[in-house]
Protein backbone atom coordinates (compact mmCIF):
# COMPACT_ATOMS: atom_id res chain seq x y z
CA UNK A 1 0.00 0.00 0.00
CA UNK A 2 2.83 2.66 1.24
CA UNK A 3 6.69 2.09 1.80
CA UNK A 4 9.09 4.42 2.90
CA UNK A 5 12.67 3.43 1.42
CA UNK A 6 16.00 5.22 2.66
CA UNK A 7 14.06 8.03 4.24
CA UNK A 8 16.21 11.41 5.19
CA UNK A 9 15.37 14.86 6.19
CA UNK A 10 17.93 17.40 7.01
CA UNK A 11 16.84 20.58 8.26
CA UNK A 12 19.42 23.99 8.62
CA UNK A 13 19.50 23.05 12.42
CA UNK A 14 20.59 18.96 11.74
CA UNK A 15 19.59 16.02 10.34
CA UNK A 16 16.38 14.72 11.30
CA UNK A 17 16.00 11.45 9.55
CA UNK A 18 18.57 9.21 8.57
CA UNK A 19 17.06 6.20 7.22
CA UNK A 20 14.01 5.51 7.57
CA UNK A 21 12.38 1.97 6.23
CA UNK A 22 9.04 0.78 6.94
CA UNK A 23 5.31 -0.37 4.93
CA UNK A 24 1.68 0.35 5.62
CA UNK A 25 -0.02 -2.93 4.51
CA UNK A 26 -4.21 -3.17 4.27
CA UNK A 27 -5.03 -3.85 8.16
CA UNK A 28 -1.88 -2.67 9.72
CA UNK A 29 -2.37 -0.15 12.68
CA UNK A 30 1.49 1.27 13.32
CA UNK A 31 2.61 3.16 16.35
CA UNK A 32 5.38 5.61 15.47
CA UNK A 33 7.14 6.20 19.00
CA UNK A 34 10.56 7.67 19.41
CA UNK A 35 12.00 10.97 21.76
CA UNK A 36 11.00 14.15 21.46
CA UNK A 37 12.47 15.40 18.07
CA UNK A 38 13.21 12.41 16.82
CA UNK A 39 10.82 13.05 13.85
CA UNK A 40 8.06 11.19 14.31
CA UNK A 41 6.12 13.98 12.83
CA UNK A 42 7.98 14.56 9.84
CA UNK A 43 7.24 11.28 8.96
CA UNK A 44 3.74 11.51 9.30
CA UNK A 45 3.91 15.29 6.88
CA UNK A 46 6.21 13.44 4.19
CA UNK A 47 3.92 10.72 4.02
CA UNK A 48 0.94 13.58 3.69
CA UNK A 49 2.86 15.32 0.87
CA UNK A 50 3.10 18.47 3.48
CA UNK A 51 6.95 18.23 3.27
CA UNK A 52 9.91 16.52 1.02
CA UNK A 53 11.76 14.61 1.96
CA UNK A 54 15.53 15.42 1.40
CA UNK A 55 16.43 11.89 0.19
CA UNK A 56 14.37 8.79 -0.39
CA UNK A 57 11.56 7.70 -1.53
CA UNK A 58 7.66 7.18 -0.80
CA UNK A 59 6.12 4.42 -3.07
CA UNK A 60 2.57 4.16 -3.09
CA UNK A 61 -0.11 3.93 -5.48
CA UNK A 62 -1.25 7.34 -7.41
CA UNK A 63 -4.85 7.06 -6.42
CA UNK A 64 -4.17 6.25 -2.79
CA UNK A 65 -6.30 8.95 -0.40
CA UNK A 66 -4.28 9.69 2.45
CA UNK A 67 -6.51 11.81 5.92
CA UNK A 68 -3.99 13.36 8.27
CA UNK A 69 -5.78 13.95 11.99
CA UNK A 70 -3.41 16.79 13.26
CA UNK A 71 -2.67 17.78 16.83
CA UNK A 72 -5.34 20.95 16.61
CA UNK A 73 -8.15 19.96 15.47
CA UNK A 74 -9.66 22.13 12.75
CA UNK A 75 -12.76 23.22 13.24
CA UNK A 76 -14.82 26.57 13.18
CA UNK A 77 -16.78 27.32 16.69
CA UNK A 78 -19.46 29.41 14.55
CA UNK A 79 -20.60 26.74 12.75
CA UNK A 80 -22.99 24.16 13.28
CA UNK A 81 -21.85 21.08 13.57
CA UNK A 82 -24.04 19.61 10.56
CA UNK A 83 -22.27 22.87 9.17
CA UNK A 84 -18.82 21.55 10.51
CA UNK A 85 -19.40 18.38 8.58
CA UNK A 86 -19.73 19.19 5.17
CA UNK A 87 -16.72 21.18 5.24
CA UNK A 88 -15.54 17.70 4.76
CA UNK A 89 -17.06 17.64 0.98
CA UNK A 90 -15.05 21.48 -0.34
CA UNK A 91 -16.62 21.30 -3.69
CA UNK A 92 -20.29 20.05 -2.78
CA UNK A 93 -19.82 22.22 -0.02
CA UNK A 94 -19.53 24.89 -1.82
CA UNK A 95 -22.38 24.41 -3.87
CA UNK A 96 -24.78 23.63 -0.89
CA UNK A 97 -24.16 26.99 0.80
CA UNK A 98 -24.85 28.76 -2.67
CA UNK A 99 -28.02 26.69 -2.82
CA UNK A 100 -28.79 28.21 0.87
CA UNK A 101 -28.42 31.49 -0.10
CA UNK A 102 -30.65 31.34 -3.18
CA UNK A 103 -33.21 29.81 -1.39
CA UNK A 104 -33.12 32.57 1.20
CA UNK A 105 -33.71 35.05 -1.63
CA UNK A 106 -36.26 33.24 -3.40
CA UNK A 107 -38.32 34.58 -0.19
CA UNK A 108 -38.22 37.99 -0.88
CA UNK A 109 -37.55 37.94 -4.42
CA UNK A 110 -39.83 40.26 -6.93
CA UNK A 111 -41.33 37.91 -10.09
CA UNK A 112 -38.63 38.48 -12.34
CA UNK A 113 -36.04 38.29 -10.05
CA UNK A 114 -37.50 34.82 -8.94
CA UNK A 115 -37.62 33.73 -12.14
CA UNK A 116 -33.94 34.28 -12.76
CA UNK A 117 -33.39 32.48 -9.06
CA UNK A 118 -35.57 29.75 -10.13
CA UNK A 119 -33.61 28.83 -13.12
CA UNK A 120 -30.27 29.16 -11.13
CA UNK A 121 -31.42 27.04 -8.61
CA UNK A 122 -32.36 24.31 -11.01
CA UNK A 123 -28.72 24.49 -12.19
CA UNK A 124 -26.83 24.51 -8.74
CA UNK A 125 -29.28 21.38 -8.13
CA UNK A 126 -28.14 19.75 -10.98
CA UNK A 127 -24.45 20.36 -10.20
CA UNK A 128 -25.10 19.39 -6.74
CA UNK A 129 -26.57 16.11 -7.47
CA UNK A 130 -23.94 15.39 -10.20
CA UNK A 131 -20.92 16.01 -7.34
CA UNK A 132 -23.09 13.23 -5.26
CA UNK A 133 -24.74 15.62 -2.82
CA UNK A 134 -27.77 14.35 -2.12
CA UNK A 135 -26.04 11.95 -0.61
CA UNK A 136 -23.35 13.10 1.19
CA UNK A 137 -26.61 15.25 3.50
CA UNK A 138 -27.25 11.21 4.14
CA UNK A 139 -24.22 9.81 5.05
CA UNK A 140 -23.28 13.00 7.31
CA UNK A 141 -26.67 12.27 9.06
CA UNK A 142 -25.43 8.56 9.22
CA UNK A 143 -21.80 9.81 11.17
CA UNK A 144 -23.19 11.71 13.19
CA UNK A 145 -24.83 8.70 15.92
CA UNK A 146 -21.32 7.19 15.00
CA UNK A 147 -19.15 9.68 16.56
CA UNK A 148 -21.82 9.76 19.36
CA UNK A 149 -24.27 13.26 18.56
CA UNK A 150 -27.56 12.92 18.65
CA UNK A 151 -29.17 13.92 15.39
CA UNK A 152 -30.56 17.26 17.42
CA UNK A 153 -26.87 18.24 18.14
CA UNK A 154 -26.51 18.76 14.44
CA UNK A 155 -27.97 21.97 14.83
CA UNK A 156 -25.93 23.27 17.55
CA UNK A 157 -22.74 25.45 17.00
CA UNK A 158 -19.42 23.54 18.02
CA UNK A 159 -18.25 26.26 20.57
CA UNK A 160 -20.79 24.57 22.80
CA UNK A 161 -19.03 21.50 22.93
CA UNK A 162 -15.67 20.14 24.64
CA UNK A 163 -12.23 19.49 23.15
CA UNK A 164 -13.41 16.11 23.25
CA UNK A 165 -16.03 16.28 21.07
CA UNK A 166 -14.27 18.41 18.61
CA UNK A 167 -11.91 16.03 18.27
CA UNK A 168 -14.83 13.77 17.27
CA UNK A 169 -15.86 16.35 14.61
CA UNK A 170 -12.34 16.61 13.09
CA UNK A 171 -12.28 12.21 13.13
CA UNK A 172 -15.99 12.16 11.58
CA UNK A 173 -15.02 14.84 9.16
CA UNK A 174 -11.98 13.01 7.84
CA UNK A 175 -13.78 9.52 7.67
CA UNK A 176 -16.47 10.92 5.64
CA UNK A 177 -13.84 11.16 2.60
CA UNK A 178 -13.41 7.20 3.03
CA UNK A 179 -9.48 7.18 3.37
CA UNK A 180 -7.47 4.42 2.35
CA UNK A 181 -4.52 5.34 4.94
CA UNK A 182 -5.23 7.42 8.18
CA UNK A 183 -2.55 9.77 9.62
CA UNK A 184 -3.23 10.45 13.40
CA UNK A 185 -0.97 13.27 15.34
CA UNK A 186 -1.34 12.72 18.79
CA UNK A 187 -4.98 11.76 18.85
CA UNK A 188 -5.25 11.62 22.64
CA UNK A 189 -3.85 14.77 23.39
CA UNK A 190 -6.28 16.76 25.89
CA UNK A 191 -8.52 13.95 25.55
CA UNK A 192 -10.62 12.85 29.22
CA UNK A 193 -10.42 8.74 29.79
CA UNK A 194 -14.02 8.37 28.54
CA UNK A 195 -13.25 9.68 25.05
CA UNK A 196 -10.03 8.35 24.97
CA UNK A 197 -11.55 4.46 25.38
CA UNK A 198 -14.27 6.06 22.66
CA UNK A 199 -11.89 6.67 20.61
CA UNK A 200 -10.22 3.66 21.20
CA UNK A 201 -13.08 1.22 20.61
CA UNK A 202 -13.84 3.37 17.29
CA UNK A 203 -10.55 2.86 15.68
CA UNK A 204 -10.68 -0.73 16.48
CA UNK A 205 -13.60 -1.24 14.37
CA UNK A 206 -12.55 0.54 11.20
CA UNK A 207 -10.75 -1.71 8.63
CA UNK A 208 -8.63 1.68 7.14
CA UNK A 209 -5.02 1.02 7.93
CA UNK A 210 -3.63 3.75 10.18
CA UNK A 211 -0.49 5.24 11.40
CA UNK A 212 -0.29 6.53 14.52
CA UNK A 213 2.12 9.06 16.55
CA UNK A 214 1.20 8.83 20.04
CA UNK A 215 2.98 9.20 23.56
CA UNK A 216 -0.26 7.48 25.11
CA UNK A 217 1.48 3.79 25.71
CA UNK A 218 -1.93 2.44 26.86
CA UNK A 219 -3.40 3.76 23.40
CA UNK A 220 -0.83 1.82 21.34
CA UNK A 221 -0.50 -1.23 23.57
CA UNK A 222 -4.57 -1.30 22.84
CA UNK A 223 -4.40 -0.70 18.67
CA UNK A 224 -1.07 -1.19 17.10
CA UNK A 225 -0.14 -4.34 15.31
CA UNK A 226 2.70 -3.37 14.76
CA UNK A 227 5.54 -0.35 16.42
CA UNK A 228 8.39 1.67 14.55
CA UNK A 229 10.46 3.29 16.62
CA UNK A 230 12.93 6.04 15.26
CA UNK A 231 16.32 6.09 17.36
CA UNK A 232 19.08 8.72 16.01
CA UNK A 233 17.31 9.07 12.53
CA UNK A 234 17.02 4.72 11.85
CA UNK A 235 13.97 2.92 12.14
CA UNK A 236 13.11 -0.89 13.21
CA UNK A 237 10.30 -2.31 12.75
CA UNK A 238 8.55 -4.76 15.73
CA UNK A 239 5.69 -6.88 15.42
CA UNK A 240 2.97 -6.77 17.78
CA UNK A 241 1.44 -3.53 19.96
CA UNK A 242 3.94 -1.88 22.25
CA UNK A 243 4.36 -4.38 25.38
CA UNK A 244 5.63 -6.73 22.86
CA UNK A 245 7.91 -4.01 21.26
CA UNK A 246 9.71 -3.44 24.91
CA UNK A 247 9.86 -7.20 25.48
CA UNK A 248 11.28 -7.68 21.74
CA UNK A 249 13.60 -4.74 21.81
CA UNK A 250 15.24 -5.89 25.72
CA UNK A 251 15.70 -9.42 23.96
CA UNK A 252 17.37 -8.21 20.94
CA UNK A 253 19.66 -5.88 23.32
CA UNK A 254 20.16 -8.87 25.39
CA UNK A 255 20.75 -11.43 22.37
CA UNK A 256 23.68 -8.50 21.06
CA UNK A 257 25.14 -8.20 24.40
CA UNK A 258 25.92 -11.64 24.38
CA UNK A 259 26.93 -11.98 21.30
CA UNK A 260 29.31 -9.12 21.68
CA UNK A 261 30.69 -10.67 24.85
CA UNK A 262 31.34 -14.14 23.17
CA UNK A 263 32.92 -12.22 20.25
CA UNK A 264 35.26 -10.15 22.49
CA UNK A 265 36.54 -13.39 24.75
CA UNK A 266 37.34 -14.93 21.52
CA UNK A 267 38.93 -12.17 20.15
CA UNK A 268 40.70 -11.81 23.73
CA UNK A 269 41.96 -15.20 23.64
CA UNK A 270 43.06 -15.01 19.59
CA UNK A 271 44.88 -12.04 20.36
CA UNK A 272 46.89 -13.50 23.17
CA UNK A 273 47.95 -16.47 21.11
CA UNK A 274 49.54 -13.96 18.32
CA UNK A 275 51.09 -11.73 20.80
CA UNK A 276 52.43 -15.03 23.06
CA UNK A 277 53.82 -16.45 19.43
CA UNK A 278 54.42 -13.30 17.46
CA UNK A 279 58.39 -13.49 17.99
CA UNK A 280 58.77 -17.58 18.38
CA UNK A 281 60.85 -19.67 16.23
CA UNK A 282 58.29 -22.30 15.56
CA UNK A 283 54.90 -20.56 15.86
CA UNK A 284 55.10 -17.23 14.35
CA UNK A 285 54.03 -18.49 10.96
CA UNK A 286 51.17 -19.71 12.71
CA UNK A 287 50.58 -16.40 15.07
CA UNK A 288 50.53 -13.96 11.32
CA UNK A 289 47.95 -16.46 10.21
CA UNK A 290 45.98 -16.19 13.42
CA UNK A 291 46.63 -12.20 13.51
CA UNK A 292 45.65 -11.64 9.67
CA UNK A 293 41.92 -13.75 10.31
CA UNK A 294 41.57 -11.05 13.14
CA UNK A 295 41.94 -8.26 10.66
CA UNK A 296 39.07 -10.08 8.41
CA UNK A 297 36.34 -10.74 11.10
CA UNK A 298 33.31 -8.46 11.26
CA UNK A 299 33.26 -6.73 14.76
CA UNK A 300 29.77 -7.18 16.49
CA UNK A 301 28.90 -4.29 18.00
CA UNK A 302 28.09 -3.40 21.70
CA UNK A 303 24.30 -2.60 22.28
CA UNK A 304 24.34 1.33 22.18
CA UNK A 305 22.99 2.90 25.61
CA UNK A 306 19.17 4.02 25.15
CA UNK A 307 19.16 7.21 23.81
CA UNK A 308 19.75 10.17 26.25
CA UNK A 309 16.64 10.20 29.21
CA UNK A 310 16.29 12.56 32.15
CA UNK A 311 17.67 11.08 35.34
CA UNK A 312 16.71 11.86 38.81
CA UNK A 313 15.50 10.91 42.30
CA UNK A 314 12.93 13.22 44.33
CA UNK A 315 14.77 14.28 47.61
CA UNK A 316 13.88 11.87 50.82
CA UNK A 317 10.61 13.36 52.40
CA UNK A 318 10.61 14.36 55.92
CA UNK A 319 8.37 12.51 58.09
CA UNK A 320 4.78 13.65 57.88
CA UNK A 321 2.14 12.63 60.77
CA UNK A 322 -0.54 10.39 59.56
CA UNK A 323 -3.45 12.78 58.13
CA UNK A 324 -2.37 14.13 55.15
CA UNK A 325 -5.08 15.58 53.23
CA UNK A 326 -8.48 16.09 54.97
CA UNK A 327 -12.00 16.94 53.10
CA UNK A 328 -15.07 17.15 54.93
CA UNK A 329 -18.20 17.61 54.00
CA UNK A 330 -16.88 19.57 50.65
CA UNK A 331 -19.42 21.40 48.69
CA UNK A 332 -17.81 23.77 45.93
CA UNK A 333 -19.56 25.58 43.05
CA UNK A 334 -18.65 27.71 39.96
CA UNK A 335 -21.77 29.87 39.34
CA UNK A 336 -24.50 27.80 38.84
CA UNK A 337 -22.68 24.70 38.25
CA UNK A 338 -21.84 22.31 41.25
CA UNK A 339 -18.57 20.55 41.09
CA UNK A 340 -18.53 18.70 44.76
CA UNK A 341 -21.69 18.02 46.96
CA UNK A 342 -20.83 16.99 50.77
CA UNK A 343 -17.95 14.83 49.30
CA UNK A 344 -15.27 13.25 51.99
CA UNK A 345 -11.78 11.75 51.50
CA UNK A 346 -9.23 11.06 54.07
CA UNK A 347 -5.31 10.72 52.61
CA UNK A 348 -3.09 9.34 54.55
CA UNK A 349 1.04 8.89 54.73
CA UNK A 350 2.43 6.58 51.98
CA UNK A 351 -0.90 7.09 49.81
CA UNK A 352 -0.57 7.23 46.35
CA UNK A 353 -3.56 8.77 44.88
CA UNK A 354 -5.42 9.10 41.33
CA UNK A 355 -8.18 11.39 40.71
CA UNK A 356 -10.38 10.01 37.61
CA UNK A 357 -12.97 11.53 36.80
CA UNK A 358 -14.37 13.29 32.61
CA UNK A 359 -12.83 16.88 31.94
CA UNK A 360 -14.83 19.45 33.73
CA UNK A 361 -15.40 17.32 36.67
CA UNK A 362 -13.06 18.95 38.98
CA UNK A 363 -10.11 17.28 39.33
CA UNK A 364 -7.70 20.76 39.01
CA UNK A 365 -9.94 22.55 40.90
CA UNK A 366 -9.65 19.92 43.64
CA UNK A 367 -5.95 19.92 43.60
CA UNK A 368 -6.30 24.17 44.40
CA UNK A 369 -8.66 23.62 46.77
CA UNK A 370 -5.59 20.81 48.37
CA UNK A 371 -3.07 23.85 48.11
CA UNK A 372 -4.75 26.63 49.52
CA UNK A 373 -5.25 28.49 45.91
CA UNK A 374 -9.21 28.58 46.66
CA UNK A 375 -10.80 28.14 49.29
CA UNK A 376 -14.16 25.75 49.22
CA UNK A 377 -17.96 27.35 49.07
CA UNK A 378 -18.66 24.99 52.11
CA UNK A 379 -17.10 22.55 54.09
CA UNK A 380 -13.48 21.89 54.91
CA UNK A 381 -10.04 21.30 52.88
CA UNK A 382 -7.11 21.34 54.37
CA UNK A 383 -3.94 19.91 55.11
CA UNK A 384 -2.89 17.58 57.70
CA UNK A 385 -1.13 19.75 60.85
CA UNK A 386 1.84 17.68 61.42
CA UNK A 387 4.71 18.72 59.29
CA UNK A 388 3.06 18.11 55.95
CA UNK A 389 5.52 20.01 53.10
CA UNK A 390 3.57 20.00 49.83
CA UNK A 391 5.04 20.38 45.89
CA UNK A 392 2.95 21.23 43.41
CA UNK A 393 3.29 20.57 39.73
CA UNK A 394 1.15 23.03 37.39
CA UNK A 395 -0.64 21.85 34.78
CA UNK A 396 -0.22 24.65 32.73
CA UNK A 397 3.71 25.51 32.90
CA UNK A 398 3.16 28.50 30.97
CA UNK A 399 1.73 30.04 33.92
CA UNK A 400 4.05 28.29 36.68
CA UNK A 401 7.09 29.68 34.88
CA UNK A 402 8.86 33.06 34.52
CA UNK A 403 9.02 33.11 31.00
CA UNK A 404 11.38 35.82 30.99
CA UNK A 405 13.71 34.33 32.89
CA UNK A 406 16.88 32.26 31.37
CA UNK A 407 16.75 28.27 32.45
CA UNK A 408 19.54 28.62 34.81
CA UNK A 409 17.55 32.12 36.52
CA UNK A 410 15.03 30.06 37.03
CA UNK A 411 17.25 27.11 39.32
CA UNK A 412 19.47 29.46 40.49
CA UNK A 413 16.92 32.45 41.79
CA UNK A 414 15.58 29.19 44.03
CA UNK A 415 18.75 28.09 45.48
CA UNK A 416 21.47 31.28 45.27
CA UNK A 417 23.68 30.12 47.49
CA UNK A 418 24.29 27.03 44.59
CA UNK A 419 27.33 27.79 42.51
CA UNK A 420 27.01 27.77 38.87
CA UNK A 421 28.52 24.04 38.23
CA UNK A 422 26.11 23.23 40.49
CA UNK A 423 22.82 24.48 39.16
CA UNK A 424 24.52 23.03 35.17
CA UNK A 425 24.78 19.38 36.97
CA UNK A 426 20.98 19.97 38.03
CA UNK A 427 20.10 21.06 34.62
CA UNK A 428 22.03 18.42 33.01
CA UNK A 429 20.22 15.87 34.65
CA UNK A 430 16.66 17.08 32.59
CA UNK A 431 18.40 17.93 29.13
CA UNK A 432 19.59 21.09 29.87
CA UNK A 433 23.09 21.57 28.66
CA UNK A 434 25.22 24.04 27.22
CA UNK A 435 23.99 27.07 25.96
CA UNK A 436 20.01 25.69 26.39
CA UNK A 437 20.80 26.74 30.31
CA UNK A 438 21.02 30.44 28.72
CA UNK A 439 17.27 29.80 26.82
CA UNK A 440 14.65 32.10 27.64
CA UNK A 441 11.51 30.27 29.56
CA UNK A 442 9.48 31.53 26.83
CA UNK A 443 11.24 29.98 23.95
CA UNK A 444 10.92 26.61 25.10
CA UNK A 445 8.52 23.57 23.85
CA UNK A 446 6.28 22.04 26.25
CA UNK A 447 8.02 19.36 27.11
CA UNK A 448 11.02 21.28 27.64
CA UNK A 449 9.48 23.60 30.15
CA UNK A 450 7.46 20.51 31.82
CA UNK A 451 11.18 19.22 32.67
CA UNK A 452 12.05 22.26 34.35
CA UNK A 453 9.47 22.40 36.15
CA UNK A 454 9.76 18.37 37.34
CA UNK A 455 13.72 19.99 37.86
CA UNK A 456 12.53 22.74 39.99
CA UNK A 457 10.72 20.36 42.47
CA UNK A 458 13.93 18.87 43.42
CA UNK A 459 15.41 21.86 45.20
CA UNK A 460 13.49 21.30 48.33
CA UNK A 461 12.47 18.37 50.22
CA UNK A 462 9.13 17.57 50.18
CA UNK A 463 6.33 15.17 51.56
CA UNK A 464 3.49 15.85 49.19
CA UNK A 465 3.90 15.91 45.99
CA UNK A 466 1.15 17.21 44.17
CA UNK A 467 1.14 16.60 40.16
CA UNK A 468 -1.38 17.77 37.23
CA UNK A 469 -0.89 16.39 34.14
CA UNK A 470 2.69 16.11 34.62
CA UNK A 471 3.08 13.57 31.67
CA UNK A 472 1.83 15.87 29.26
CA UNK A 473 4.09 16.69 26.52
CA UNK A 474 6.97 14.18 28.20
CA UNK A 475 8.13 11.54 25.23
CA UNK A 476 8.10 8.30 26.43
CA UNK A 477 11.35 7.88 28.00
CA UNK A 478 10.90 10.89 30.12
CA UNK A 479 7.51 9.43 31.61
CA UNK A 480 9.45 6.04 32.22
CA UNK A 481 12.19 8.17 34.53
CA UNK A 482 9.49 10.06 35.71
CA UNK A 483 7.54 7.09 36.94
CA UNK A 484 10.73 5.28 37.86
CA UNK A 485 11.34 8.40 40.16
CA UNK A 486 8.02 8.57 41.72
CA UNK A 487 8.43 4.64 42.82
CA UNK A 488 11.15 5.25 44.65
CA UNK A 489 10.09 8.40 46.46
CA UNK A 490 8.84 7.68 50.13
CA UNK A 491 6.42 10.72 50.36
CA UNK A 492 2.85 10.64 49.82
CA UNK A 493 1.38 10.98 46.03
CA UNK A 494 -1.91 13.03 45.06
CA UNK A 495 -2.24 12.95 40.51
CA UNK A 496 -3.85 14.05 38.32
CA UNK A 497 -3.22 12.06 34.61
CA UNK A 498 -4.94 10.86 31.59
CA UNK A 499 -2.35 8.66 31.17
CA UNK A 500 -3.62 5.16 32.18
CA UNK A 501 -0.47 3.44 32.08
CA UNK A 502 1.29 6.13 34.00
CA UNK A 503 -1.37 6.19 36.51
CA UNK A 504 -1.51 2.05 36.44
CA UNK A 505 2.57 2.11 37.28
CA UNK A 506 2.34 4.78 40.31
CA UNK A 507 -1.20 4.77 41.90
CA UNK A 508 -1.76 2.42 44.58
CA UNK A 509 -5.33 4.28 45.39
CA UNK A 510 -8.18 5.68 42.44
CA UNK A 511 -10.35 8.89 43.52
CA UNK A 512 -13.14 8.80 40.70
CA UNK A 513 -14.90 12.15 40.80
CA UNK A 514 -18.54 11.00 40.46
CA UNK A 515 -21.81 13.13 40.49
CA UNK A 516 -20.24 15.58 42.90
CA UNK A 517 -18.63 12.31 44.86
CA UNK A 518 -15.41 10.99 46.17
CA UNK A 519 -15.93 7.85 44.96
CA UNK A 520 -12.69 5.72 46.44
CA UNK A 521 -11.17 2.45 45.20
CA UNK A 522 -8.58 1.10 47.91
CA UNK A 523 -6.49 -0.66 44.98
CA UNK A 524 -4.16 0.17 41.67
CA UNK A 525 -5.90 1.16 38.39
CA UNK A 526 -6.90 -2.47 36.90
CA UNK A 527 -8.38 -3.36 40.44
CA UNK A 528 -10.77 0.02 39.70
CA UNK A 529 -11.23 -0.86 35.79
CA UNK A 530 -12.41 -3.97 37.58
CA UNK A 531 -14.43 -2.75 40.47
CA UNK A 532 -15.82 -0.20 38.04
CA UNK A 533 -17.29 -2.87 35.37
CA UNK A 534 -18.77 -5.32 38.41
CA UNK A 535 -20.78 -1.99 39.42
CA UNK A 536 -21.88 -1.68 35.47
CA UNK A 537 -23.07 -5.06 35.29
CA UNK A 538 -24.80 -5.39 38.43
CA UNK A 539 -26.51 -2.17 37.85
CA UNK A 540 -27.46 -3.81 33.84
CA UNK A 541 -28.81 -6.38 36.24
CA UNK A 542 -30.37 -4.72 38.33
CA UNK A 543 -32.18 -2.47 35.19
CA UNK A 544 -33.31 -6.46 34.16
CA UNK A 545 -34.80 -6.83 37.21
CA UNK A 546 -36.48 -3.63 37.37
CA UNK A 547 -37.88 -3.80 34.51
CA UNK A 548 -39.59 -7.33 34.79
CA UNK A 549 -41.19 -6.09 37.81
CA UNK A 550 -42.72 -3.07 35.95
CA UNK A 551 -43.69 -5.04 33.12
CA UNK A 552 -45.09 -7.85 35.82
CA UNK A 553 -46.66 -5.05 38.06
CA UNK A 554 -48.00 -3.44 34.54
CA UNK A 555 -49.92 -7.00 33.86
CA UNK A 556 -50.98 -7.64 37.54
CA UNK A 557 -52.83 -3.89 37.04
CA UNK A 558 -54.41 -4.74 33.82
CA UNK A 559 -55.96 -8.29 35.06
CA UNK A 560 -57.04 -6.35 38.04
CA UNK A 561 -58.79 -4.14 35.73
CA UNK A 562 -60.46 -6.65 33.40
CA UNK A 563 -61.63 -8.40 36.65
CA UNK A 564 -63.14 -5.39 37.82
CA UNK A 565 -64.69 -4.78 34.44
CA UNK A 566 -66.19 -8.29 34.45
CA UNK A 567 -67.90 -7.69 37.76
CA UNK A 568 -69.33 -4.13 36.77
Amino acid sequence: MLRLEHISKVYPTGEVLKDINWEVKPGDRIGLVGVNGAGKSTQLKIIAGEIEPTAGEIIRPANLHIAYLTQEFEVDPTRTVREEFWRAFAAANQVHEELGQVQRQMETADPETLDQLIHKLDRLQRKFEALDGYTLESRIEKILPEMGFALEDGDRLVSAFSGGWQMRMSLGKILLQAPDLLLLDEPTNHLDLETIEWLENYLKGLETPMVIVSHDREFLDRLCTQIVETEMGVSTTYLGNYSAYLQQKAENREAQMAAYERQQKELEKQQAFVDRFRASATRSTQAKSREKQLEKIERIEAPTGDVRTLHFRFPPAPRSGREVVTIRDLTHTYGDKILFLGANLLIERGDRVAFLGPNGAGKSTLLHLIIGAEHPTDGEVKLGDHNVIPSYFEQNQAEALDLNKTVMETIHDEVPDWTNEEVRTLLGRFLFSKDMVFKQVGALSGGEKARLALAKMLLRPANLLILDEPTNHLDIPAKEMLEEAIQHYDGTLIVVSHDRYFISQVATKIVEIRDGELVLYRGDYHYYLEKVAEEKEKARLAAIEAEKAAKAAAKRAKQKEKEKARKS
